[in-house]
């Protein structure tokens, strides 16, 4: 038995993407917030700008999300049973601040083929229109992959701000999420957040990407984690799971991992990001 149902795997494809999914309470997304904000504390500059990549090597309740079995459930149902971790990242966006994410697409530049992938969204804080959710073009995945201008603009939270020009926002969808709900979402949806207008830190955790084991990454070189089934390709390095907090030689190999993705992010461009 699937865990999403007919429904959900019909707004999947029907819209590219499928929300909201329940997954944790919000007293255990206050704790993983509470994680987040002691590695802040103590190593203040560890989840700036890129190394907001890959936090789950150091945090063992961001490690926990990302081998969740409810959303190893739901992203079973879309790319089957055999599971791997392949990167994440930190969304923050702290009030007072011009974060935003232009419209773009993930399989523009990850380097992840084929495109048995998916997205998963957590919330570890209310995500709503207000302090920035992200935003969908419904049904856009059904296309080809759109040209992207690189504007490298200020307050873009993508690495070269890579933008899908002329996007339609009336046929765009706001996935408004409860801290503990995620969202799921394909590899060619254009997507997009705005700025976030509240008085509090809107916090996403994007498990980018689970993959299928039969993905390779053609731009470079990810390493992943087995979190479901059996690996029979082998095209990827293994790494472990994180073994405490913020651990020395976790530190080592998350700093590793970033470095890859930047040579995989900035792959052929001029010009280098902040993230």
């Amino acid at each position: 038995m699937t865990y999403l149902s007919s429904n959900q795997l019909k707004q999947y494809e029907d819209e590219g993407f499928v929300s909201p999914i329940n997954i944790f309470s919000k007293d255990k997304a206050k704790k993983i917030r509470d994680e987040i904000e002691l590695i802040e504390k103590e190593m203040p500059e560890e989840l700036e700008k890129s190394g907001r990549y890959n936090a789950h090597l150091i945090s063992p309740l961001l490690d926990e999300v990302a081998h969740n079995s409810k959303i190893l459930n739901a992203v079973e149902s879309l790319i089957g049973k055999n599971i791997l971790i392949c990167s994440t990242t930190l969304f923050i966006k702290n009030p007072n601040e011009k974060g935003f994410v232009s419209y773009h697409q993930d399989a523009k530049y990850i380097g992840l083929e084929p495109l048995n992938w998916v997205t998963a969204w957590v919330a570890i804080t209310d995500s709503n229109e207000h302090n920035g959710c992200m935003r969908m073009w419904s049904g856009s995945h059904k296309d080809d992959l759109k040209i992207h201008d690189q504007k490298f603009n200020e307050g873009n939270l993508l690495t070269r701000g890579q933008t899908v020009k002329n996007v339609p926002k009336e046929k765009t969808k706001a996935l408004i999420l409860k801290a503990g709900q995620m969202s799921l979402h394909h590899p060619k949806v254009v997507h997009g957040s705005d700025i976030n207008h509240s008085n509090d830190r809107r916090i996403g955790f994007v498990i980018q990407s689970y993959i299928g084991t039969n993905v390779k990454q053609v731009l470079g070189k990810n390493s992943v984690q087995l979190a479901r089934g059996i690996d029979k390709f082998n095209f990827h390095e293994r790494i472990e799971r994180t073994k405490s907090l913020m651990n020395k030689n976790d530190l080592k190999i998350k700093k590793k991992e970033n470095d890859y993705l930047q040579e995989i992010f900035y792959r052929g461009s001029e010009k280098k990001g902040t993230y």
